[in-house]
Protein backbone atom coordinates (compact mmCIF):
# COMPACT_ATOMS: atom_id res chain seq x y z
CA UNK A 1 0.00 0.00 0.00
CA UNK A 2 2.85 2.36 0.80
CA UNK A 3 4.38 1.69 -2.62
CA UNK A 4 1.04 2.28 -4.36
CA UNK A 5 0.54 5.57 -2.54
CA UNK A 6 4.07 6.67 -3.47
CA UNK A 7 3.51 5.90 -7.18
CA UNK A 8 0.14 7.68 -7.16
CA UNK A 9 1.63 10.74 -5.50
CA UNK A 10 4.48 10.84 -8.07
CA UNK A 11 1.97 10.59 -10.90
CA UNK A 12 -0.10 13.48 -9.57
CA UNK A 13 2.99 15.69 -9.28
CA UNK A 14 4.30 14.81 -12.78
CA UNK A 15 1.02 15.44 -14.63
CA UNK A 16 0.78 19.24 -14.03
CA UNK A 17 4.47 19.61 -14.91
CA UNK A 18 3.96 17.77 -18.21
CA UNK A 19 0.87 19.83 -19.01
CA UNK A 20 2.78 23.03 -18.33
CA UNK A 21 5.62 21.88 -20.61
CA UNK A 22 3.14 20.98 -23.39
CA UNK A 23 1.46 24.37 -23.09
CA UNK A 24 4.81 26.15 -23.36
CA UNK A 25 5.75 24.09 -26.43
CA UNK A 26 2.42 24.78 -28.14
CA UNK A 27 2.69 28.47 -27.42
CA UNK A 28 6.20 28.84 -28.81
CA UNK A 29 5.20 29.15 -32.55
CA UNK A 30 2.79 31.94 -31.62
CA UNK A 31 5.56 33.61 -29.67
CA UNK A 32 7.83 33.37 -32.71
CA UNK A 33 5.30 34.82 -35.18
CA UNK A 34 5.51 38.46 -34.01
CA UNK A 35 9.32 38.22 -34.15
CA UNK A 36 9.13 37.19 -37.82
CA UNK A 37 6.99 40.21 -38.57
CA UNK A 38 9.01 42.62 -36.44
CA UNK A 39 11.12 43.93 -39.32
CA UNK A 40 8.08 44.94 -41.37
CA UNK A 41 6.25 46.36 -38.34
CA UNK A 42 9.27 48.49 -37.39
CA UNK A 43 9.32 50.23 -40.78
CA UNK A 44 8.01 53.81 -40.90
CA UNK A 45 4.70 54.47 -42.63
CA UNK A 46 6.48 56.96 -44.87
CA UNK A 47 10.15 57.19 -45.84
CA UNK A 48 11.98 59.77 -48.00
CA UNK A 49 15.25 58.56 -49.50
CA UNK A 50 18.08 59.99 -51.61
CA UNK A 51 19.26 58.05 -54.67
CA UNK A 52 22.60 58.12 -56.53
CA UNK A 53 22.48 56.67 -60.04
CA UNK A 54 24.92 55.22 -62.60
CA UNK A 55 23.47 53.88 -65.87
CA UNK A 56 24.96 52.09 -68.86
CA UNK A 57 22.50 52.22 -71.77
CA UNK A 58 22.43 50.42 -75.08
CA UNK A 59 20.61 52.76 -77.47
CA UNK A 60 17.85 51.50 -79.75
CA UNK A 61 19.16 53.71 -82.61
CA UNK A 62 22.22 51.55 -83.11
CA UNK A 63 23.14 52.63 -86.65
CA UNK A 64 22.85 56.29 -85.71
CA UNK A 65 24.98 56.04 -82.57
CA UNK A 66 27.51 53.68 -84.15
CA UNK A 67 27.91 56.05 -87.09
CA UNK A 68 28.35 59.19 -84.98
CA UNK A 69 30.17 57.87 -81.88
CA UNK A 70 31.63 54.53 -82.94
CA UNK A 71 29.41 52.54 -80.55
CA UNK A 72 25.81 52.49 -79.36
CA UNK A 73 26.48 52.20 -75.60
CA UNK A 74 26.95 55.10 -73.23
CA UNK A 75 26.89 56.09 -69.53
CA UNK A 76 24.44 58.32 -67.68
CA UNK A 77 25.19 59.84 -64.26
CA UNK A 78 22.64 61.34 -61.93
CA UNK A 79 20.50 61.09 -58.83
CA UNK A 80 17.13 61.81 -57.35
CA UNK A 81 14.70 61.19 -54.52
CA UNK A 82 12.32 58.39 -53.64
CA UNK A 83 9.26 58.10 -51.41
CA UNK A 84 8.44 54.66 -50.00
CA UNK A 85 5.27 53.63 -48.16
CA UNK A 86 5.16 50.69 -45.77
CA UNK A 87 2.50 49.10 -47.99
CA UNK A 88 5.19 48.63 -50.68
CA UNK A 89 4.16 51.44 -53.02
CA UNK A 90 6.95 53.80 -54.07
CA UNK A 91 7.40 56.90 -56.22
CA UNK A 92 10.68 58.27 -57.54
CA UNK A 93 11.97 61.25 -59.49
CA UNK A 94 15.49 61.43 -60.89
CA UNK A 95 17.61 63.37 -63.34
CA UNK A 96 20.70 62.19 -65.19
CA UNK A 97 23.02 63.24 -68.00
CA UNK A 98 24.77 61.67 -71.00
CA UNK A 99 27.46 63.58 -72.92
CA UNK A 100 29.64 62.30 -75.74
CA UNK A 101 31.75 63.66 -78.61
CA UNK A 102 31.58 62.30 -82.15
CA UNK A 103 31.33 63.30 -85.81
CA UNK A 104 28.51 63.88 -88.23
CA UNK A 105 27.96 60.91 -90.50
CA UNK A 106 25.79 59.58 -93.30
CA UNK A 107 24.98 56.16 -94.74
CA UNK A 108 26.53 55.13 -98.05
CA UNK A 109 25.51 51.72 -99.40
CA UNK A 110 24.41 50.77 -95.90
CA UNK A 111 27.73 51.73 -94.31
CA UNK A 112 28.26 54.72 -92.02
CA UNK A 113 30.74 57.30 -93.30
CA UNK A 114 32.01 60.09 -91.07
CA UNK A 115 32.24 63.62 -92.44
CA UNK A 116 35.00 64.94 -90.18
CA UNK A 117 32.62 67.50 -88.65
CA UNK A 118 32.82 67.22 -84.84
CA UNK A 119 29.72 67.36 -82.69
CA UNK A 120 28.90 66.94 -79.02
CA UNK A 121 25.59 65.35 -78.04
CA UNK A 122 24.00 65.78 -74.62
CA UNK A 123 20.93 63.93 -73.32
CA UNK A 124 19.34 65.05 -70.05
CA UNK A 125 16.43 62.91 -68.84
CA UNK A 126 14.08 63.88 -66.00
CA UNK A 127 12.03 60.78 -65.12
CA UNK A 128 9.14 60.06 -62.75
CA UNK A 129 8.50 56.44 -61.78
CA UNK A 130 5.92 54.69 -59.61
CA UNK A 131 5.76 51.05 -58.65
CA UNK A 132 5.67 48.37 -55.99
CA UNK A 133 8.33 46.83 -53.73
CA UNK A 134 7.85 43.16 -52.83
CA UNK A 135 8.74 41.87 -49.36
CA UNK A 136 10.22 38.36 -49.07
CA UNK A 137 9.36 36.74 -45.72
CA UNK A 138 12.54 34.67 -45.51
CA UNK A 139 14.88 37.38 -46.86
CA UNK A 140 13.88 40.70 -45.31
CA UNK A 141 16.95 42.50 -46.68
CA UNK A 142 16.25 41.62 -50.33
CA UNK A 143 13.49 43.66 -51.98
CA UNK A 144 12.47 43.07 -55.62
CA UNK A 145 10.57 45.92 -57.29
CA UNK A 146 8.73 46.76 -60.50
CA UNK A 147 7.77 50.19 -61.83
CA UNK A 148 6.71 52.26 -64.81
CA UNK A 149 6.70 55.95 -65.57
CA UNK A 150 7.22 58.87 -67.90
CA UNK A 151 10.09 61.18 -68.65
CA UNK A 152 11.05 64.45 -70.29
CA UNK A 153 14.20 64.11 -72.41
CA UNK A 154 16.28 67.11 -73.47
CA UNK A 155 18.53 66.46 -76.49
CA UNK A 156 21.22 68.87 -77.74
CA UNK A 157 23.81 68.70 -80.51
CA UNK A 158 26.56 71.31 -80.56
CA UNK A 159 28.93 71.59 -83.54
CA UNK A 160 31.24 74.09 -85.24
CA UNK A 161 28.40 75.24 -87.46
CA UNK A 162 25.63 77.07 -85.59
CA UNK A 163 23.20 76.15 -88.40
CA UNK A 164 23.60 72.45 -87.61
CA UNK A 165 23.00 72.74 -83.88
CA UNK A 166 19.99 70.91 -82.43
CA UNK A 167 18.06 71.63 -79.23
CA UNK A 168 14.81 69.80 -78.57
CA UNK A 169 12.82 68.09 -75.83
CA UNK A 170 10.35 65.24 -76.02
CA UNK A 171 8.37 62.96 -73.70
CA UNK A 172 8.94 59.23 -73.37
CA UNK A 173 7.81 56.22 -71.37
CA UNK A 174 9.76 53.74 -69.27
CA UNK A 175 9.53 50.43 -67.43
CA UNK A 176 11.92 49.17 -64.74
CA UNK A 177 12.50 46.04 -62.68
CA UNK A 178 15.22 45.13 -60.22
CA UNK A 179 16.31 44.19 -56.71
CA UNK A 180 17.38 46.30 -53.75
CA UNK A 181 19.62 44.90 -51.02
CA UNK A 182 19.64 46.59 -47.64
CA UNK A 183 23.27 46.78 -46.56
CA UNK A 184 22.16 48.23 -43.23
CA UNK A 185 19.24 50.17 -41.81
CA UNK A 186 19.95 53.44 -43.64
CA UNK A 187 21.84 52.28 -46.75
CA UNK A 188 20.82 50.07 -49.66
CA UNK A 189 22.19 49.19 -53.08
CA UNK A 190 20.01 48.36 -56.06
CA UNK A 191 20.59 46.82 -59.48
CA UNK A 192 17.89 47.00 -62.14
CA UNK A 193 17.10 47.04 -65.86
CA UNK A 194 15.21 49.97 -67.38
CA UNK A 195 13.66 50.21 -70.84
CA UNK A 196 12.83 53.60 -72.35
CA UNK A 197 10.95 54.49 -75.53
CA UNK A 198 11.45 58.08 -76.71
CA UNK A 199 10.06 58.70 -80.22
CA UNK A 200 10.11 62.05 -81.99
CA UNK A 201 13.64 63.35 -81.35
CA UNK A 202 15.58 61.34 -83.93
CA UNK A 203 14.54 60.47 -87.47
CA UNK A 204 13.92 63.95 -88.90
CA UNK A 205 17.33 64.48 -90.48
CA UNK A 206 20.90 63.24 -90.91
CA UNK A 207 21.94 59.64 -90.44
CA UNK A 208 18.96 58.81 -88.19
CA UNK A 209 16.58 59.73 -91.01
CA UNK A 210 18.54 57.58 -93.47
CA UNK A 211 18.53 54.66 -91.02
CA UNK A 212 14.81 55.19 -90.25
CA UNK A 213 15.57 55.32 -86.52
CA UNK A 214 13.42 57.62 -84.39
CA UNK A 215 13.77 56.14 -80.89
CA UNK A 216 16.29 57.83 -78.59
CA UNK A 217 15.60 55.29 -75.83
CA UNK A 218 16.99 51.83 -75.23
CA UNK A 219 17.72 49.22 -72.59
CA UNK A 220 19.88 50.19 -69.63
CA UNK A 221 21.54 48.46 -66.69
CA UNK A 222 21.42 50.73 -63.63
CA UNK A 223 23.34 50.70 -60.35
CA UNK A 224 21.90 52.79 -57.53
CA UNK A 225 22.91 53.74 -53.99
CA UNK A 226 19.95 54.46 -51.73
CA UNK A 227 20.30 56.48 -48.50
CA UNK A 228 17.33 56.31 -46.15
CA UNK A 229 15.10 53.73 -44.49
Amino acid sequence: MTLARTLLLSLLIATPAAAQSTTATAASPADRQPAALSTRASEPDFSARAVGLVTVQGFSAQETFNGIFGNAVGPFWGGGAQIVLRSGIYAEVNASRFRKEGERAFLLNGEATRLGLPLTATITPVEVTGGYRFRLRKHQGIIPYLGAGVGSYDYREISDSAEDEVSTRHAGILAVGGVEYRVQRWIGIAVDVQYTHIPGILGSGGISEQAKENDLGGTAARFRIVVGR
